[in-house]
């Protein structure tokens, strides 16, 4: 039963889909994705695109400037100016597409501003809900392309690697059909790593599927240890799912303040110049000392002096959302705590989105591209998407080489269990929230670390064709990835906070 295909796409968010919608028309393109295309964390992106949508040298200097230091300049300089300079025509690109963003009354774009930024550049669409309006006008497009087909329900399992060279993928179809699809370059575009945490405001399939695949292979990884935590979740003490629900950074882009349990506005004491508007590992780790030193487990976004009727419309998903959890915004103060929300590392690649592996490309949140440094500056993140997507899309276009890959692979024959790795997984998450979170500290690595080893060495001892199975196995992989890189950095810098 196997496929063969020119371009294969590992995951169906936005840059797996910027990037089908830019390949060639006379390539064939596969999406594969292990549930429903319409699931990915691109679709739960609140705030927006950020984009000086111009030619503007000084403006687009202020937006490379606002990323160098939201990063802690540790990013790599090239490739921050990269996804500035090419920002605007590849977002002119999506919006000729036809993808919409929201105008005001006179047709022009509406922008907002977010943490770290210095001017109002985010592009949103539906008010809150930008990720999803746009994921969805995109998938809609390219449904109609003859040349892009979705495989849904498929998980790939392992890449294919032949004298050095990716030439494909096992995947495993609708847990029953285990066979490869042969192609002449293959895209890993799978996401974050959001399982696993115990927390998380990803998508619960974000299990790491795409950083386990290219560990697997051989791939390079970069700075891994640089796990970003959204300030602003949604507290609930009775909350069942580890997903927790994301109030956007462009809340407070629009006056909220942050308070703790005893109704003080803090953060003056952590950054008194930008305040409610410093980047996320700043806002994250004052919550987390302001939760030690008030000894509870949350603290309060507080909108009360904005008028409710202008939040509603301006975040509607936000405002229905803690509506019926019992909130109002713009009268209530709204209960809040940091969760992981994006790794700043990955697969290492170049400005192309080039693996060191043959016919490899990486895009998105699963790719180190040297754009965020210790910490990402916000809604740079579905930028990054579109350019790299773009830039990979590009470069597959120029090198493409016809004469496909016979079915010369031998896929191992996998015997299937029904066993119940929930447990597993739970002490995977327990152990990355408590040792390998907002603060960290030498002892509590260690230990996670021969944990993670003794629970990645058992499973690889008892290999089982489901995708549970190797959902498992990529997050204890990604989990060991982070805590040996937060284990050598021994310094605390943006999201990465050692207290010994």
């Amino acid at each position: 039963m196997n496929k063969h295909c020119d371009v294969l796409i590992i995951g169906t968010g936005l840059a797996g889909l910027f990037a089908a919608a830019n390949v060639d028309p006379k390539y064939k393109v596969f999406l594969v994705t292990k549930t429903k295309t319409k699931n990915s964390n691109s679709r739960l992106a609140q705030g927006g695109i950020a984009c000086e949508y111009n030619e503007n040298k000084e403006l687009h200097e202020s937006h490379i400037q606002d990323t160098l230091r939201a990063g802690a300049y540790l990013n790599e300089e090239k490739s921050v100016r990269y996804l500035v300079d090419n920002g605007y025509k590849v977002l002119k690109n999506l919006i000729d597409l036809g993808v919409n963003f929201d105008l005001d009354e006179f047709g022009n774009f509406l922008f907002t501003r977010e943490g770290g930024h210095s001017t109002r550049r985010i592009f949103h669409s539906g008010g809150d809900a930008t990720g999803r309006k746009v994921v969805e006008d995109l998938r809609n497009i390219i449904r109609l392309r003859k040349n892009i087909h979705f495989l849904q329900d498929t998980m790939a399992l392992d890449l294919i690697k032949e004298d050095g060279k990716i030439v494909g993928c096992i995947v495993l179809e609708n847990e029953a059909e285990h066979y490869a699809i042969y192609s002449k370059k293959t895209i890993i575009a799978t996401g974050g790593i959001g399982s696993v945490y115990g927390s998380t405001t990803n998508d619960l399939n974000a299990t790491g599927d795409g950083i386990g695949m290219a560990y697997r292979a051989g791939c390079e990884f970069k700075n891994m240890e640089f796990v970003q935590f959204h300030p602003t979740a949604l507290y609930s003490e009775h909350q069942i799912s580890r997903q927790r629900f994301l109030i956007s950074e462009a809340v407070r882009g629009e006056g909220a303040y942050l308070r703790n349990v005893e109704k003080e506005r803090f953060m003056i004491k952590y950054d008194p110049e930008r305040m409610e508007l410093a980047p996320r590992d700043i806002v994250s780790q004052a919550i987390y000392r302001e939760m030690y030193d008030t000894w509870t487990d949350h603290v309060y976004l507080d909108t009360t002096h904005l008028d409710p009727k202008f939040l509603e419309k301006r975040f509607p998903t936000i405002f229905e959302y803690c509506k019926k959890q019992g909130y109002i915004l713009g009268l209530d103060l709204i209960p809040v705590a940091p969760a992981e929300h994006f790794l700043c590392g990955g697969i290492k690649t170049d400005l192309l989105g080039r693996t060191k592996i043959d016919n490899l490309y990486a895009i998105g949140e699963c790719a180190y591209t040297g754009v965020h440094g210790a910490n990402r500056l916000a809604s740079n993140s579905l930028l990054e998407c579109l350019v790299f997507g773009f830039s990979a899309a590009k470069n597959i276009n120029e090198t493409f080489k016809n004469g496909m890959k016979e079915d010369t692979y031998v896929i191992k024959e996998i015997a299937n269990y029904n066993y119940n790795y929930k447990p597993i997984r739970k002490k995977i998450g327990d152990y990355m929230d408590e040792h390998v979170s907002i603060v960290r500290n030498e002892q509590g690595l260690k230990l996670t670390k021969t944990t993670l080893e003794n629970i990645k060495k058992n499973l690889e001892k008892y290999p089982n064709l489901t995708k549970y199975y190797y959902e498992t196995l990529n997050m204890v992989q990604t989990a060991l990835l982070i805590t040996n890189s937060a284990l050598a950095r021994e310094e605390s810098i943006g999201c990465h906070l050692r207290i010994k």
